[in-house]
């Protein structure tokens, strides 16, 4: 089982980065976090590497739900997107899929819960 959805875009990076923004607000997501992977690791070991962002999105009457559903799910939130350039030109959007990231917990309830999030991300992959 993969772990991610992913698509290759024709956009440069940062309209991916806002393509998949407005894609996930029409699910009902909101970005809680955006973290430049590039910036970081320049700042911090003095590297270049390639454009990358982690887009922390959050469904808050999911989350809610799943925090309900299961007390520690906190360790797992929120479902990570990564945009990335793999090549000149060339930039690929992933998503976290809920379902294989939640396989270890036994949560029947938590895992309806998945199964929507999991609608929900490759709908906005599809989307791109």
């Amino acid at each position: 089982m993969s772990y991610v959805f992913s698509k290759k875009v024709a956009v440069n990076f940062e309209n991916a980065v806002a393509k998949v923004t407005e894609e996930l607000k029409k699910e009902g997501f909101g970005i809680l976090t955006e973290i430049d992977v590039k910036a970081t690791l320049k700042k911090k070991l003095d590297v270049d590497f390639r454009k990358y962002t982690i887009l922390g999105a959050c469904n808050p009457p999911f989350a809610y739900k799943a925090l309900q559903a299961e007390p520690h799910i906190g360790t797992m939130l929120p479902c990570n997107v990564i945009v990335q350039e793999v090549a000149e030109g060339e930039v690929e959007v992933a998503a976290v899929d809920p379902l294989a990231s939640m396989q270890a917990i036994q949560n029947q309830e938590l895992q309806a819960i998945a199964k929507e999030i999991q609608l929900k991300l490759k709908k906005v992959i599809d989307q791109l």
